[in-house]
């Protein structure tokens, strides 16, 4: 066990993090592991839990995260570490070892490091001590007040670490290092004098004086820009060290080149040095191997081609010498250089300015050859707008060949890289053109709600926004040119790069797409791949048999790949003696083709030597219904827990059986599901059984954090199979990027689970997203629960029915279809009584009851509404009591029942809210103003209408302002509502 505060405050036990749920319960577990095995008052927790007044239940609240957090450390048996938390009076106390707190282990070794007398044993220590640090101290909790002092004493010290280890670097005379630590930091925390002037000094020292002084400026240029101060005594006297030359740069083993090389020029994309001279000293503008090496001006400024080469524009000259005098020579001749400060340099991006977009997955590793091939790509991509066009067969390495062209001429697109797996030929089906559209524009900046909800006006923004970037889009695995036309960019300074197995003819005829066929790796660079992993020496002790080898593998580089990662895990075994052994098969001729036997023998005779776990894991994943999988996932599909999971999965891909591509994120190749699935057929439905449960209890966990407070939207299965282990979210914006993340995924699950016949499991899967179909309405949810609703019905449960019901309405009336959904409203209250669902019958009628209204049924409505509350307080459900009679207030006021509308507006309020729950407290109270103005108390109302407005505003909530200044605006021409009320509308129009 194990409890963190260096980056999200989480407790992490043999099978994972434990669910702690919402961030006040993270600050908690916070506050007392600061003060651990010390008492901590109530006083002091409700301080680190509210920022402004607490609630009057502030108590009871933090009465019941103590309690939920006490057993979830019994339940992970804490007790056996020493971990108990105790009630001592109106204090809290949780003992512990201080070797189970990151914070701790991180100011032993810090002490440790201080006693140290040889630098490079003080730089080991303080590398362990940075390495505990996994983020920002505290996130993912509420930052009250004592919470944000203690975060920020934890980041100086922290900071304090990082410039140590710098000093122990440069005591070992490794700027470089020291460089490297500290330009990450500097960055970070760009007005800090003290790393600047660090880095400074280490940048000189390592002989890239350009750079140092390119520091100097931009740190100036910010403090007088931000402050509207000059340099301390610290970063000046760092820039008078520089300008005087001494003490001299450091030109030996931690030179950037080697001993006397200065830094190395622009690197074309074929690899060849951009200098144009010997690695043997920097070279000048006349390349006469004196002089520094201009600074590199800021992308915007310089023209670069497609392959990363720069041109020089007008004013590149080296920015740290002194303009040429009349005659051509600088300064006078032999004289000192002038003592005037240098040229201002250009100023890069700094933190708080937006950096380029980058979707890219990683450089492939170990890739060989294809020289032909990148520069066909090159020329390709020169012209106006271009679309590249890499076509070829299954595993032939298209993928690989683009995403290693993008990263070698990163430089030629300094507005980013934008990246999407089209999944034409995969199993799992293609992904929504929405969907990607959607991706492409929040990387670009577009808030979430205002993306377009139909494909041709989201097309439409991407054209615009990138119309004057110079940008480069990679769509991967097009089956259609119809798929990869919306999604092309508008700029004419924007390159496509789009990979098929189809030859995407039609693209080629309306877009003029440039081909680059590519086909399998000739055998000199097949045997340069295998060299790569085995190491030269052994491919060149066996060059016949390596060769042979190659020829076998067809040069595909997927069959390629996995033998040799048989061969690296096995030195004594010869490429002589795999090479029969594969000479046996006689499907080696058949690797081209998709379903390529010749590849599924290679992927046999490797899974034969993985570990049992890893064949274990490797036959489940075959049987996964989405597109990519965590160590979570693996896990339910294993029957395992995430450890021996992510263990399994590290196993895969050292046999490059699977890919990550992210972290965390894996993916399995086509051809390798399809000789998974086959590998046990009969572990099926137990693997999709343990996936389904797995995204069950996930979702729920997302639910409830996204969502606190509501009863769960169901009971779960009877035969339901709890994971060993589940995500925990750190907070609602965390829970809800997974829902939106894993809507594809979570769609396909549904659809297995209602092909296998798991009926029960497919309509769950679905209603628990509910707080992204909440948040995004619009979206196309109906057809996903329809088919929940098939699910529903195919084993005649009334309960399931009658849920999804009150859901699938609700949409439907969100979506102006009102008719259609009082027709499936009408049904679910008596599936619901008909099941014994009580709350869910509450709910069924809320959401009739609103359609009613809506239809002018006001006295059915309020009937219904009545009802509903009834229902919820006999069943102790606050959170349904108080959602009925918010409802209940607004009917009432409608129908010009004011009296009784106030009444059910305070029964509301005395029942909560929680202090987060502002969306309803600002409903509940504009209808109280409003009920109060309709009774002629005007002060009051425009009072309430005011506290309303406000508090929507302050929150973020546009709608509830929107509808509280509407209100006022009816009765007072008050300018300032006027105004407020405006500018909700124009952020409603602009994000909603």
């Amino acid at each position: 066990m194990e409890f963190r505060l260096l980056g999200t405050v989480s407790v992490d036990t043999f099978t994972g993090p434990l669910p702690l749920g919402p961030a006040k319960r993270r600050s908690l577990l916070a506050a007392l592991l600061l003060s651990a095995n010390t008492p901590v008052s109530i006083s002091r927790l409700t301080d680190s839990l509210w920022d402004d007044t607490p609630p009057l239940h502030a108590r009871s609240v933090i009465q019941g995260h103590v309690s939920r957090l006490r057993a979830l450390l019994v339940g992970a048996d804490a007790e056996a570490y020493g971990v108990e938390l105790v009630t001592l009076g109106d204090a809290y106390v949780l003992r512990l070892p201080e070797t189970l707190l990151d914070s701790q282990r991180f100011e032993e070794l810090l002490t440790l490091a201080r006693g140290q007398r040889s630098p490079a044993d003080a730089v080991l220590m303080l590398k362990e001590a940075l390495s505990l640090w996994q983020g920002p101290a505290l996130s993912g909790a509420f930052a009250g007040r004592p919470l944000q002092a203690a975060a920020h004493s934890l980041e100086e010290s922290r900071l304090a670490t990082v410039e140590q280890l710098a000093r122990a670097y440069a005591d070992l005379g490794e700027h470089n290092r020291a460089a490297a630590v500290l330009r990450a930091e500097a960055v970070a925390h760009p007005m800090r004098e003290s790393l600047a002037a660090a880095l400074m000094t280490a940048l000189y020292r390592a002989g890239r004086q350009s750079e140092a002084l390119d520091w100097f400026h931009r740190t100036r240029r910010l403090l007088a820009d931000e402050l509207g101060i000059d340099p301390g005594h610290e970063l000046a006297d760092a820039y008078a060290l520089i300008l005087r030359g001494g003490p001299g740069p450091d030109t030996g083993r931690n030179a950037p080149d080697g001993p006397g090389t200065a830094a190395r020029g622009p690197v074309r994309a074929d690899g060849s040095g951009g200098d144009g001279g010997s690695r043997g000293g920097p070279v000048g503008p006349a390349g006469s191997g004196t002089g520094p090496v201009p600074a590199a001006r800021p992308a915007a400024d310089r023209r670069t081609g497609p392959d990363g080469e720069t041109t020089a524009g007008p004013d590149d000259r080296p920015a740290d010498r002194p303009a040429e005098q009349p005659g051509g020579r600088s300064g006078g001749a032999g004289g000192a250089p002038s003592l005037a400060p240098p040229r201002p340099l250009p100023v890069p991006s700094l933190a708080g300015e937006p950096h380029p977009t980058d979707l890219l997955p990683r450089a492939p590793r170990g890739f060989q050859g294809r020289a032909a091939e990148l520069a066909a790509l090159t020329r390709a991509a020169a012209g106006e707008a271009p679309v590249c066009l890499v076509t070829g067969p299954a595993g032939v390495g298209k993928t690989a060949l683009a995403l290693q062209w993008a990263h070698r001429n990163q430089a030629a697109f300094p507005d980013g890289r934008l990246f999407a797996d089209l999944r034409g030929f995969s199993d799992t089906g293609e992904p929504a053109l929405i969907e990607v559209l959607r991706e492409f524009l929040l990387a670009l900046g577009v808030a979430p709600r205002r993306v377009p909800e139909s494909v041709a006006a989201a097309a439409a923004l991407f054209r615009s926004l990138t119309d004057r970037r110079r940008l480069l889009v990679v769509l991967d695995n097009a089956r259609h040119s119809a798929t990869v036309r919306p999604l092309l960019p508008g700029g004419t300074d924007c390159v496509t790069l789009v990979t098929s197995r189809h030859r995407l003819e039609g693209l080629i005829a309306s877009d003029a797409a440039r081909p680059v066929p590519l086909d399998v790796l000739e055998p000199p660079d097949s045997t340069a791949l295998l060299a790569g992993v085995l190491g030269e020496d052994r491919v060149l002790a066996e060059p016949v048999a390596a060769r042979r080898l190659a020829e076998l593998c067809g040069g595909l580089p997927l069959a390629l790949r996995v033998t040799a990662a048989r061969l690296a895990g096995r030195p004594t075994w010869t490429l002589a003696g795999l090479a029969d052994e594969l000479a046996d098969e006689r499907s080696r001729l058949t690797f081209l083709d998709v379903d390529d036997t010749g590849v599924s023998t290679a992927l046999r005779l490797t899974v034969q030597q993985l570990p049992q776990d890893a064949v274990h894991q490797l036959a489940r994943l075959g049987h996964h219904p989405g597109s990519h999988f965590d160590p979570y996932t693996a896990a339910a599909l294993a029957g395992t827990d995430p450890v021996v999971a992510t263990a399994a999965l590290e196993r895969l891909a050292a046999a490059h059986l699977v890919t990550e591509t992210g972290p965390g994120r894996w993916i399995l190749h086509d051809l390798v599901r399809l000789y998974a699935r086959g590998m046990d057929p009969e572990c099926g439905p137990d693997a999709l059984i343990g996936v389904l449960d797995h995204y069950i209890a996930t979702a729920l966990a997302a639910a409830d954090t996204a969502e606190p407070g509501g009863e769960p939207c169901f009971v779960l299965p009877e035969d339901y199979h709890r994971p060993v282990a589940v995500r925990d979210f750190v907070d609602r914006p965390a829970a809800m990027h997974w829902l939106a993340a894993e809507r594809d995924d979570l769609a396909l699950a549904a659809v297995a689970a209602r092909t296998a016949g798991f009926h029960d499991r497919a309509w769950r899967i679905i209603l628990l997203q509910w707080p992204q179909v909440v948040w995004r309405v619009r979206d196309s949810w109906s057809p996903l629960l329809e088919l929940a609703l098939d699910s529903a019905r195919a084993r005649d449960d009334a309960y399931a029915e009658s849920r999804v019901l009150n859901l699938l309405g609700w949409v439907l009336a969100e979506e102006g279809r009102t008719a259609e959904a009082a027709a499936l409203l009408e049904r679910s209250p008596v599936l619901a009584r008909q099941a014994g669902d009580r709350l869910g019958e509450a709910t069924a009628l809320i959401n009739l009851a609103v359609v009613q209204a809506e239809q002018g049924e006001l006295d059915t409505a309020l009937e219904g509404c009545g009802r509903a509350v009834e229902l919820a307080r006999e069943e102790q459900d606050a959170h349904t009591e108080m959602l009925a009679l918010q409802h209940l207030a607004r009917m009432q006021l409608t129908a010009q029942r004011p009296h009784e509308a106030l009444e059910s507006v305070r029964t509301a309020l005395d029942l909560g809210p929680e202090h987060e729950e502002i969306a309803r407290r600002v409903l509940l109270l504009t209808t109280s103003g409003e009920a109060r103005l309709s009774l002629g108390e005007e002060d009051e109302g425009i009072r309430l209408l005011d506290l309303a407005a406000e508090e929507a505003e302050n929150s973020g909530y546009d709608e509830g302002a929107v509808r509280a200044l509407q209100a006022l605006l009816r009765v007072t021409a008050e300018p300032d509502y006027l105004k407020r009320y405006e500018q909700a509308v124009r952020r409603l129009t602009e994000y909603g």
